[in-house]
């Protein structure tokens, strides 16, 4: 084994460069990817590309543990050399807790269904505190290298002992091929981070609470619902979390004109409603919590609205019909549900939050809410119910996504 590590870390100094690079651009192929994922406009444009980015997002992430376990082969006689450089022991030690830190996070969000959304939450946050930490810490690191351009003894091409001592070293260009991408490569990072990362904090700590999202509601309804008094006081106690916002079209807005809420297809009877006639509808209180296949949850949400089964039932479905097909509003987003999974007590079409309007950041005014599966089940902004025979693909199940949105472990 000795002979064997002693073969492996001979050139290790070159093996270290390798490896500082190959870091370097799993970093940035993550970084972009997962910004990418993160962001609205790329969302709707990409479409199923979606997909193959957060698959090439895994497959990164996973492979990213190699260059760790290679180093730690290395690191010995590393530590030894930096023995006397504290300060480029502790850039060691971030740097890998940074990389293994993103490497378990990732899995455990990699593997949400398995490991539940208590887990794959807590995981999500690990995973963005890291990014938000992580970096800046490299693109400050980077640029502290700059320092190269000020101080023309570094910039020197060593070569042979005999030849150096013929010809004293000479400077190198400054802008060489490397630094001119290095440059690119760490302006578009902080040009990029700077507003996602505004938003991410938005979403983690403030400008996402119910309060602010109530403030920036922009449909304008009339009359507002009159809350149950178990929603006045929620059941829930209030939500315990903060939503993220994603949407895959611009947010739509409704008023008394433009919104109206129909049931129709393979049904006895048609049904269609204004929202003054909506929001008379006989409504039940609920408590549950709400997932996204992206790992963040909101728990003890109070939900009041109209059950689907009633709804369904009052419409009356015909022996034909087989699956229950959701429209969004906003003219895109379609969903489905078969008869069964419609039929469950809490599936709900929901008017209320926390005895509050659903802003329309979140699906309001009236959104579906299905609480054992995925947020991408739970159409926003939820306009249109038709019963259809066979089935349909709904819009995110089209793009990669499973048919099978059942929240394991929960």
């Amino acid at each position: 084994m000795r002979t064997w590590l002693k073969q492996l870390r001979k050139g290790y100094g070159k093996k270290l460069v390798s490896l500082h690079t190959w870091n370097g651009w799993i970093v940035f192929v993550l970084a972009l990817t997962g910004l990418i994922l993160i962001g609205g406009f790329w969302r709707s444009l990409l479409g199923e590309g979606r997909v193959w980015i957060k698959t090439l997002h895994i497959m990164v992430g996973v492979a990213s543990i190699l260059p760790v376990l290679y180093y730690l082969l290395l690191a010995g006689k590393h530590w030894e050399q930096l023995k006397q450089k504290p300060w480029q022991r502790l850039n060691v030690v971030i740097v890998l807790v940074l990389l293994t830190g993103w490497f378990i996070s990732g899995v455990l969000l990699w593997q949400f269904k398995q490991v539940g959304p208590d887990v794959s939450n807590a995981a999500l946050i690990v995973h963005d505190v890291l990014t938000w930490i992580g970096l800046p810490y490299i693109i400050y690191h980077s640029i502290t290298r700059l320092k190269w351009f000020k101080e023309p003894a570094r910039r020197t091409i060593k070569q042979g002992r005999m030849e150096n001592q013929l010809h004293p070293a000479a400077p190198q260009p400054i802008y060489t091929r490397r630094a001119f991408i290095g440059g690119v490569i760490g302006i578009g990072l902080i040009v990029t981070l700077t507003p996602s990362f505004l938003k991410w904090l938005g979403s983690f700590g403030g400008s996402n609470s119910m309060e602010n999202l109530l403030k920036q509601n922009e449909n304008k309804l009339i009359p507002t619902p009159v809350p149950h008094s178990a929603s006045q006081h929620p059941m829930g106690g209030g939500a315990e979390g903060n939503f993220r916002i994603y949407t895959v079209t611009k947010i739509p807005v409704f008023t008394n004109e433009n919104w109206s809420f129909t049931i129709d297809g393979k049904v006895d009877n048609r049904l269609s409603w204004s929202w003054e006639e909506f929001v008379q509808l006989k409504r039940t209180v609920q408590v549950s919590d709400f997932h996204c296949v992206t790992g963040w949850s909101v728990y003890n949400n109070t939900w009041e609205g109209i059950r689907l089964k009633d709804l369904l039932k009052q419409a009356g479905v015909q022996q034909s019909a087989q699956t229950v097909k959701f429209y969004s509003g906003d003219g895109v987003y379609t969903d489905t549900l078969t008869l069964e999974q419609a039929d469950l007590d809490d599936v709900m079409v929901a008017v209320l939050h926390d005895g509050n309007p659903i802003p329309s950041d979140l699906g309001g005014p009236v959104r579906l809410i299905v609480p054992k599966m995925y947020a991408y089940k739970s159409v926003k902004w939820l306009t249109r119910i038709e019963l259809i025979e066979g089935e349909h693909v709904g819009y995110w199940e089209e793009r990669g996504y499973s048919n099978d949105a059942w929240v394991k472990n929960s």
